[in-house]
């Protein structure tokens, strides 16, 4: 059985507590914050297929994956696609030209949120335009923003996103850019203030939204993590992706 594999862990009491907590913050967020409901992403990244399965089976669509083979295989996997067909794949990793391929022939995948360069954004395009049967709708893309600067995260600098937010918006018509995302600093003290990380985003969220003259709900912000969500979503975030708190401790991956 699952609770034992996993260290006794509940996957419906960690997704059903996540959720009572995002009701909660909800309530509080100002109400100056022009934000929707944000869209919870498992992130189920070293978790087995059975994990996936039972938050599924609690009402869970989306799920985030960080490693290109583990989301082959664990879309792929026999129970999930017999048990999960409404199963929403999102890809939350560094993404590498050389992967582009096999990531858009995941089964129900959904969106890419870590696109960081127009080189990659015009791959991309060009690879889903190629695929067989056309796909009925374009890619959804999310812009990967590195707004900590440090150098082990992926991600396109902060003043150079509105740009590649235009290139994408104008160019690339096989592609349905959504809105932008960033990971950001990890531990960040919350007692000395804001994070400055959501700050940053928002910002650039601002910057976007002003110069296309678009609704601030019509521009999706993925930021906030298992430990930091409830602090992400008072600041605006519409998209959170949380691992841990659902899935138990998560262990580590060579």
């Amino acid at each position: 059985m699952l609770r034992r594999t996993m260290a006794e862990f509940d996957v419906k009491a960690g997704l059903q507590h996540v959720l009572k907590r995002i009701d909660e913050v909800l309530v509080q967020r100002p109400k100056e914050v022009q934000a929707a409901r944000p869209l919870l992403v498992a992130v189920s990244k070293t978790k087995p297929a059975e994990a996936v399965i039972e938050a599924y089976e609690d009402g869970q669509r989306d799920f985030g994956e960080n490693y290109v083979q583990e989301l082959e295989e664990k879309s792929r996997h026999p129970d999930i696609l017999a048990k999960c067909p409404d199963i929403r794949w999102h890809f939350i990793g560094h993404m590498q030209s050389n992967k582009i391929n096999k990531i858009l022939s995941v089964p129900n995948l959904h969106m890419i949120q870590t696109v960081d360069s127009e080189k990659l954004a015009t791959k991309l395009d060009a690879a889903w335009s190629k695929r067989q049967p056309t796909p009925e709708e374009p890619l959804q893309v999310l812009i990967q923003i590195n707004t900590s600067g440090e150098d082990v995260k992926s991600g396109i600098e902060a003043k150079d996103a509105p740009a590649l937010y235009q290139y994408i918006k104008s160019n690339l018509k096989h592609l349905n850019l959504m809105g932008i995302m960033t990971i950001g600093a990890f531990g960040f003290d919350y007692a000395s203030g804001p994070n400055p990380d959501f700050v940053s985003l928002m910002q650039v969220h601002r910057t976007i939204c002003e110069a296309h003259s678009l609704a601030p709900d019509s521009v999706l912000v993925s930021m906030g993590m298992s430990h930091d969500f409830d602090k992400a979503i008072e600041m605006g975030s519409t998209v959170v992706r949380v691992g841990s708190s659902i899935f138990g401790h998560r262990a580590s991956k060579a």
